[in-house]
């Protein structure tokens, strides 16, 4: 049996903010049988995440491009891989059926091919929709978990700052955190978030940045005893203000620099001296670091999600052709949660 596959490429290299125009949809004829003694599998896709880091891979060049296969350079016109659930329809390896759940590194199409060692698991916790198997119990929620347990190593009682705190990475450290019994402020880019980030998430406080003139008397006032852990989202000014806010032995959690991302001249510079003198540890990470927690952040994530003291936040555009808009919206703040497109119904 064969079928016409549709999926997502990008036009041309990236190197500023991304528009609509810089992606389009091709098709190609996809075979759904494997050839004898290939232990490939064909996977007909239903949910993919969409995430900022993507974009560093569409870049003419990036050093982000020499660190890790996972951000390793995506050539215009070439299929875009992409973590997602999906449906197995034909598989030449027997650890994988027809029909089977799984999610791993797919790709912004209606199906995809996934060779033997590549990235692809059963699911388990049937129970939850497909699509927390895309954020919350996927790489979004370990990268939250990791980086806040793991990186920032907190005490109960420690005060929390969070920027960019309603997006999928952002909501979930917060969460994490007033369930240990840390205090907690996170910062947004509109009003409705940081509404949205007190009434469910559950922070103690919440700011939109962009109402500030000042970021630095801003964490202050929010603030006046200190900053503990800082779990930085979107590098720059941010990030500068925070370690002027730390106290002594702060530790910062470099999760994401997404301000930089669309602008090359934009970079953070904070105060060394406040660093060397404070003592402040800085650490960048990858949830791909930090497997040996997986099984806890399955356990401890499932169990707060059932007892309704975890609450998942997704924003879900539908269909292949949205993938551009989704991806694009992004950079203008438009997600409140895991961004993630619904490509076809289970």
């Amino acid at each position: 049996m064969e079928v016409t596959n549709t999926y997502v490429v990008t036009r041309h290299h990236i190197d500023g903010t991304p528009q609509e125009s810089d992606f389009e949809l091709k098709t190609e004829a996809l075979s759904l049988s494997i050839e004898p003694g290939k232990k490939e599998v064909i996977v007909k896709i239903l949910c993919l995440s969409i995430d900022p880091y993507q974009l560093n891979r569409m870049k003419q060049k990036s050093s982000t491009q020499e660190t890790t296969s996972v951000a390793r350079a995506v050539k215009p016109f070439e299929a875009i891989d992409a973590h997602g659930v999906g449906r197995v329809v034909a598989s030449g390896n027997p650890a994988f059926k027809e029909d089977d759940l799984v999610a791993g590194l797919l790709t912004w199409g209606e199906y995809c091919t996934v060779k033997e060692g590549g990235l692809l698991n059963k699911v388990d916790n049937i129970g939850f929709p497909i699509s927390h198997h895309v954020g919350v119990l996927a790489f979004s929620g370990l990268t939250a978990y990791a980086g806040f347990f793991e990186v920032c190593k907190p005490k109960k009682g420690e005060k929390v700052f969070v920027s960019a705190a309603s997006g999928s990475v952002g909501n979930l450290v917060g969460q994490y955190a007033k369930l240990f019994g840390c205090y907690v402020v996170g910062c947004a880019g509109s009003q409705k978030k940081v509404d949205l980030l007190k009434e469910k998430p559950g922070f103690d406080e919440a700011f939109n940045y962009k109402e500030e003139t000042d970021l630095k008397s801003a964490l202050k006032r929010y603030f006046p005893d200190g900053i503990d852990i800082y779990f930085d989202n979107v590098g720059a000014e941010m990030l500068e203000a925070a370690v002027e806010n730390m106290n002594t032995f702060g530790r910062v959690a470099v999760c994401g620099v997404i301000s930089e991302y669309t602008d090359k001249g934009r970079r953070a510079a904070p105060n060394m001296v406040d660093v060397i003198y404070k003592r402040i540890t800085m650490q960048g990470f990858l949830a791909g670091d930090h497997m040996k927690v997986y099984k806890d952040f399955i356990s401890d994530t499932v169990e707060h999600i059932q007892a309704g003291k975890l609450q998942v936040l997704e924003d879900i555009s539908h269909g292949l052709e949205s993938i551009p808009s989704a991806f694009v919206g992004l950079f203008r703040g438009d997600n409140i949660g895991k961004k993630m497109v619904q490509v076809a119904d289970d």
